[in-house]
């Protein structure tokens, strides 16, 4: 019954080609806008780590002078050196890890190749387990390593395929910042977006492509990236990264596997916060948050308000090109009630009609969703060209393919279910009466 009422539907569509063609572009152009901005809304609202958003927490304490008058009494979002170090001594999460990014100049020993400035990440050995970092080769460094301060370093699988091709890296040596480092590993595709972990070294920026431990980066002073928030003078000979300044820099993780082991460390951040009160480091009361990577991205509002406001404005034309497409169907379908009652009078049913009516809206969405494709990927191309960090993202993926399709359709038979129901009811005989 199916294949007939498609074949009734494609004579329909053909008898009047203007009108039909007028409502598959208004669906088109819908269904264009809306994907265009909601793919665009779920690149930057998308959870970057779902196997583990729930578990990792950022560690805020209040390291604020006394007379600071921050908004609703927030405390800074990144760590002293001082504060960042102590907590990470004290090992009290089940892992933890300082992280930040930085910039170095990266060569082969011996003039072997042109050195470039690349994307570098400092930070301690739970890092790639904590962030599920996938190793390609070789190995991360150990704790060991880290309090060593050890010379080694896991290179991006880009990296190394541009300076070693097809040769194995692994215990090859590379100068980052003109230090000698041995590669240990080899850092496979790792696209996080947003990069929660960071996200002052650039939201949504490409792979990082250097990994060093924080000890071995602090102790040859390499280039950082990132906030740097000082909150009291800096001592002559002093830098800003220097432990003992009070300078909030630091991104600071800890991975906790439950509730308990939440409530817990939330109670030694207040334990730790009275000792450094007693010790005259923090001069505010105890002011300790920790919020997990959801919770994190939505309080430095990752997403973009203006793209909020695009979000909602597309829904809003998509649901006047629904109104008028509501208007064109109940046009075309009430100027059809002479078949309609011929229909009736040989016995089709009043859902016959109504199943008929709503497969002609169906098959308009599709038009409408095939087209409505082509113009979504116009509208993500602009965006691509758009000067945004996450410009480069903003890609259809299967996912969004099947829904612009799925919408389309869901629009239109809404659409069509007001003029469907208005044409089941026409009475088949006050219609032949008036022919």
């Amino acid at each position: 019954m199916f294949a007939y009422y498609l074949k009734l539907a494609r004579r329909s569509l053909k008898r009047n080609k203007v009108l039909t063609a007028l409502m598959i572009l208004t669906i088109a152009i819908g269904i264009g806008a809306t994907m265009t901005t909601l793919t665009v809304y779920r690149v930057l609202s998308g959870d970057p780590i779902p196997a583990k958003s729930d578990v990792l927490y950022r560690v805020q304490v209040d390291s604020y002078p006394k007379d600071y008058e921050g908004k609703d009494n927030e405390p800074p979002g990144d760590l002293t050196r001082l504060d960042a170090e102590d907590l990470l001594a004290d090992g009290k999460a089940f892992r933890q890890t300082i992280t930040n990014g930085g910039d170095s100049i990266v060569e082969l020993p011996g003039g072997q190749d042109v050195p470039g400035r690349v994307a570098t990440r400092h930070a301690n050995s739970d890092f790639f387990a904590m962030f599920d970092v996938p190793i390609k080769a070789g190995r991360a460094w150990t704790k060991e390593e880290d309090n060593n301060k050890a010379r080694v370093t896991l290179i991006n699988h880009q990296l190394a395929e541009k300076k070693f091709g097809d040769k194995n890296p692994i215990g090859q040596t590379i100068n980052i910042g003109q230090q000698p480092f041995q590669i240990i590993g080899v850092v496979g595709e790792w696209k996080v977006a947003p990069r929660f972990y960071d996200l002052a070294s650039g939201r949504f920026s490409g792979e990082e492509k250097v990994y060093v431990p924080y000890s071995t980066a602090r102790e040859l002073n390499l280039s950082y990236a990132g906030n740097m928030d000082c909150n009291a003078r800096i001592g002559e000979g002093q830098t800003s990264t220097d432990r003992g300044v009070k300078c909030n820099w630091l991104n600071y993780w800890v991975e906790l596997p439950d509730a308990a082991a939440r409530d817990k460390y939330m109670n030694y951040l207040t334990q730790y916060s009275q000792q450094k009160i007693a010790e005259g480091w923090f001069s505010r009361p105890p002011n300790a948050r920790l919020r997990n990577v959801m919770e994190w991205l939505d309080f430095k509002k990752v997403v973009p308000s203006d793209v909020r406001l695009q979000l909602w404005l597309a829904l809003g034309f998509l649901l006047v090109c629904m109104v008028n497409v509501v208007g064109l169907l109940l046009a075309k379908f009430l100027r059809r009630s002479g078949e309609i009652g011929v229909r009736r009078a040989l016995g089709a049913t009043k859902s016959d009609v109504f199943r008929q009516f709503l497969t002609e809206s169906a098959l308009i969405g599709v038009a409408g969703g095939v087209l409505g494709l082509v113009l979504a990927w116009l509208g993500l191309l602009a965006v691509r060209h758009q000067p945004v960090d996450y410009a480069s993202l903003a890609k259809f993926d299967p996912l969004m393919l099947i829904t612009t399709i799925v919408l389309s359709v869901m629009v239109t038979l809404l659409a069509g279910a007001l003029p469907a129901w208005r044409a089941m009811r026409i009475s088949p005989s006050i219609q032949l009466k008036s022919q």
